[in-house]
């Protein structure tokens, strides 16, 4: 069935239209243009945004998550029901398609779990592929993850993982610092998959040369990470210095503070995806959870390991992090491609991410305030 909603403002790919209209349709995106003209295009059903939406009502492309571990009470190491019930919360909150991030876990459990995911996304459902974040990461900047199931990236580890997930493992975090940390970027790049800096101890001139190498991501930026300080810029200078690297932000307000997003918005303009790194507890209740084999407390929406101030993921979904972001100063559109174009750029998906003819009918209808009214997934009402 074709959908055609129109009266809408288009955010997408840096531009803002306003009265756009846009045809959805399983085959993708139809058709799109301003104005009265929709008036002559065939659809089954026709969507009047503000009647739908409000005064205000903008349309985006359907949002992309390139790092969460669940939601809804339930881990995305936790297998295909729980993996089902967070995706369907946080489409329900527009993000229409989602890398799977697993956690540092023995190798052949993650390998396993991997293995589900490649699965999960032979199956459908939104799922784009699974991102180790773990097991070769800085024990000094651990964060949530067990520092006794860490190990150095070995060829052969790295090959195991790469193998169980068929084809699916779209993204790796590894630190650079670690013993062969170089070499495993150039292996995770050879393999086709995106390599990315994080939980490291790595200097300015370390991180650069994992980029260098071909790392093209720096995980959750600033956190499990040296700071930016003026006289040692650390990973994070490394990346806002190259064109080529992509930084994730925790957009929660607790990760980061707004002038950080917005100053970060600003030094890389077009390459900061906004990511939720959400564990279980998001869109669910306060309480006592775990990440892998760590135990969690969530209180007042902030996930923290038991008895410790280190934050534990987040209970974010996209949508808010839309909304921080704006508040934070950063423009709509710039907003919205770090939620959309910029994350289908790092997972090489023109297909995704935009409001264009030919593209994947993802789209998410906002009312002025940037809550969710309604979502689409392959011109699909969900």
């Amino acid at each position: 069935m074709s959908v055609l909603i129109h009266s809408a403002r288009l955010v997408s790919a840096g531009r803002d239209d306003a009265d756009g209209w846009v045809l959805l349709t399983p085959a993708g995106i139809g058709a799109r243009g301003t104005g009265p003209t929709w008036r002559s295009v065939a659809a089954d059903l026709v969507i009047d945004a503000v009647d739908a939406a409000g005064p205000g009502a903008l349309l985006t492309p359907g949002f992309i998550d390139l790092h969460g571990h669940g939601g809804a009470g339930g881990s995305y190491d936790d297998g295909p029901a729980a993996i089902r019930a967070a995706r369907a919360m946080h489409r329900a909150h527009g993000t229409t398609r989602a890398v799977l991030s697993l956690v540092t876990a023995p190798l052949e459990e993650m390998a396993r779990r991997a293995a589900l995911v490649a699965e999960m996304t032979r199956a459908g459902e939104g799922v784009l592929g699974s991102h180790l974040e773990g097991p070769f990461l800085d024990a000094g900047h651990k964060g949530a993850h067990a520092s006794a199931l860490l190990q150095p990236p070995s060829p052969a580890a790295i090959e195991r993982l790469i193998e169980a997930g068929a084809g699916t493992v779209r993204q790796i975090t590894l630190a650079p610092d670690a013993p062969g940390g170089l070499d495993a970027v150039r292996q995770v790049v050879a393999a086709g998959i995106v390599a990315a800096v994080g939980h490291t101890g790595a200097d300015r001139d370390l991180a650069a040369a994992a980029f260098d190498a071909g790392a093209t991501v720096l995980t959750h930026a600033f956190n499990a990470m040296p700071g930016l300080h003026h006289r040692a810029p650390g990973p994070v200078g490394a990346a806002l210095s190259d064109e080529r690297v992509v930084l994730e932000l925790i957009a929660d307000g607790v990760h980061l503070h707004p002038d950080i997003v917005r100053i970060a918005a600003a030094a890389a303009p077009g390459r900061i995806a906004l990511v939720t790194d959400a564990m279980a507890a998001a869109g669910a209740s306060d309480g006592d959870y775990t990440i892998g084999a760590l135990a969690v407390t969530v209180r007042d929406g902030v996930a923290r390991l038991t008895g410790t101030d280190t934050i534990a993921g987040s209970t974010l979904t996209q949508d808010t992090a839309l909304r921080t972001t704006v508040a934070a100063g950063v423009p709509l559109p710039a907003a919205v491609d770090a939620l959309t174009r910029t994350p289908a750029r790092v997972l090489a998906r023109a297909d995704l991410g935009r409001l264009e003819v030919g593209a994947v009918a993802d789209a998410v209808l906002l009312r002025a305030d940037l809550t969710v009214a309604r979502v689409w997934v392959d011109g699909r009402t969900v």
